[in-house]
């Protein structure tokens, strides 16, 4: 008797590893005597007597059927195990915790724009929350014609209508098409509402949704992008002045280019600039001293400018240089003293 006992009873339990499953339904041909039902932390278990409810067990633990459960059954507190029968019943474990979900559109809304006949298109991208809430309504609409139910087959029902409840709250209260990221929060407690509506038939309460993100078509984005660089700008001049100095970090770029070219020009005009400006100083100096051997070949030069001046002057008239330091040789140019009588690098008789 004691091994066919054994043999006999099962475990009533649910093991499952997926956190993605809501509830599972466990259920064979018989509870035998014996039997034992275990309830694992975040389940609860919802007996099912010929498809009614006959009770909902909260708490956690390994409990005798027939000691610790039957007695609280609506219908079946008076059930006497017999050697070869049980209770044909069924157990639905439920997972009490709440569950996140990433969702986002299916396709490109087009929302209303007074600017865009059609409509602007755009994508949206978030997450929602999610807990069962009803133990009746989840059997009635779901668990009573299915063994398992996952967060894919909420996420399927949620996007069949998400599209729409999204348009309706972008388009309520006139929002800014272009900056609906400052109004994210309003319309996504908006979708809630809604969400968790159409939920509440089946026993599914949405306890939050969050907008992470819109996206626009990227040729729409571009403009986005170009018409806030032109706001922030305000002036042209310093936009334009900066336009040239970011170019110039990426060589390859056209506007590198011809910003290369550009300072390429500038830079040769100064260089010859400063090549000619040279070359006049040195014929005006070959011509200044070509013209003092000449006109001055007693006299002394000044040791500044290069002008003639006379032996006994103290001062140049050209540049104001005092002379009473040192001249130079009017047949060679080289620096001679003042009270010198000949040249040291020629020899030139000086006075």
């Amino acid at each position: 008797m004691g091994l066919f006992g054994s043999e006999l009873r099962n475990v009533v339990e649910w093991q499952e590893t997926d956190d993605h499953v809501i509830f599972y339904k466990w259920h064979n041909d018989e509870i035998k005597k014996g039997s034992r039902l275990v309830i694992r932390p975040g389940q609860d278990a919802i007996f099912l007597y010929n498809g009614k409810v006959e009770g909902i067990f909260e708490d956690e633990g390994n409990f005798d059927i027939a000691s610790e459960i039957i007695p609280f059954l609506s219908t079946l507190k008076g059930f006497a195990f017999g050697f070869n029968s049980g209770i044909r019943a069924e157990v639905l474990f439920v997972n009490t915790k709440e569950f996140t979900v990433k969702w986002g559109t299916k396709n490109a809304v087009m929302i209303p724009c007074n600017t865009l006949p059609g409509g602007l298109p755009l994508r949206a991208f978030g997450t929602f929350q999610m807990k069962i809430g009803d133990y009746m309504k989840l059997i009635d609409g779901i668990a009573g014609v299915k063994d398992r139910y996952t967060v894919d087959d909420v996420k399927l029902r949620v996007l069949s209508v998400l599209d729409q409840m999204l348009m309706k709250w972008i388009a309520k209260e006139g929002k800014d098409m272009f900056h609906l990221q400052a109004s994210a929060y309003d319309i996504a407690k908006g979708m809630q509402e809604d969400l968790d509506m159409e939920l509440l038939q089946i026993g599914i309460n949405i306890t939050g949704v969050q907008i992470s993100s819109f996206s626009y078509p990227q040729e729409i984005q571009d403009k986005i992008n170009t018409a806030a660089s032109y706001h922030m700008v305000g002036d042209m001049n310093r936009y334009q002045q900066g336009k040239m100095a970011d170019s110039l970090d990426h060589p390859n770029s056209a506007a590198a280019s011809m910003a290369g070219n550009t300072a390429g020009m500038g830079f040769g005009m100064a260089a010859g600039m400063q090549m000619a400006q040279q070359m006049m100083r040195g014929m005006q100096q070959q011509a200044a001293t070509e013209g003092h051997t000449q006109t001055h070949a007693d006299g002394k030069y000044c040791p500044s400018c290069g002008s003639a001046v006379n032996a006994d002057a103290k001062f140049c008239s050209g540049c104001g240089q005092k002379l009473d330091v040192a001249a130079f040789c009017p047949n060679c140019g080289a620096k001679i003293n003042a009270g010198d009588k000949f040249c040291s690098g020629c020899g030139h008789k000086l006075g």
